[in-house]
C-alpha cells in the first residue's frame, strides 16, 4: 500500500510541477505583451497586464512550493505523518505559501481596482482579511500544537533524527552534482 500511495503520492507532485510551469509560461507571455513594443496599448493596460503576471506568478510558486512539500513530506519520508511536529510543518509550509499568495493577490487586486473600479477595493480588503484570519489561525494551531509535542519527545526526537538524515543526503547530492 505504501507503494502504491507514493506513486500517487508522486502524480500529484508532478501534476503540481506541472501546473506550475504552465502557470510560468502564461506569466511569461503576459509580460511579453505587456513591455512588447510591438503591441501598442495604453499604459493602464499594461500595468495590467504586469499586475496578471504577477498573480500568476505567484500561484505559479504555490503549486511549486505544494509539489516539493508533497515530495519531502510523504515520499522522502520513512514514517507518516502522525506525531504533531510532522503535522505542524507540513500545514506550515502549505499555510505560508497560502498566506503570502493571498496578501500579494490583496495588493494586485486593490492596485487594480484603484484605477478601474475604486468600488471594488472591498473586495481587496476582504481577501486581505482573509489572508490576516488565516494567519491567526495558523499562529493559534502552532501555540497550541506546540504542547501536543510536548506530551511526544519521542516522536519529536524521531522527527529531528529523519530530518537531518535527509538533509544530510540532500547535502551529498547537490554536492556531487557540483564536481
Amino acid at each position: 500500500m505504501k507503494r502504491i500511495y507514493d506513486i500517487l503520492y508522486g502524480a500529484v507532485a508532478c501534476l503540481f510541477a506541472l501546473a506550475a510551469l504552465v502557470l510560468i509560461v502564461f506569466a511569461a507571455r503576459e509580460m511579453w505583451l505587456a513591455v512588447s513594443p510591438s503591441h501598442a496599448g495604453e499604459m493602464a493596460t499594461r500595468v495590467k497586464a504586469v499586475l496578471e503576471c504577477i498573480s500568476l506568478l505567484t500561484i505559479a510558486v504555490a503549486a511549486l512550493e505544494l509539489s516539493q512539500t508533497v515530495v519531502e513530506e510523504e515520499i522522502r519520508r520513512v514514517a507518516q505523518i502522525s506525531a504533531p511536529t510532522r503535522v505542524r510543518r507540513f500545514l506550515s509550509r502549505f499555510l505560508v505559501v497560502v498566506v503570502v499568495a493571498l496578501g500579494i493577490e490583496a495588493l494586485v487586486s486593490a492596485f487594480g481596482f484603484v484605477h478601474e473600479s475604486p468600488e471594488s477595493l472591498t473586495q481587496s480588503a476582504m481577501i486581505a482579511f482573509a489572508g490576516a484570519a488565516l494567519l491567526a489561525a495558523w499562529g493559534l494551531f502552532i501555540h497550541l500544537n506546540g504542547r501536543a509535542e510536548e506530551l511526544e519527545p519521542e516522536a519529536m526526537a524521531e522527527v529531528k533524527r529523519e530530518d537531518k538524515q535527509l538533509d544530510h543526503e540532500d547535502n551529498a547530492g547537490s554536492s556531487g552534482a557540483t564536481r
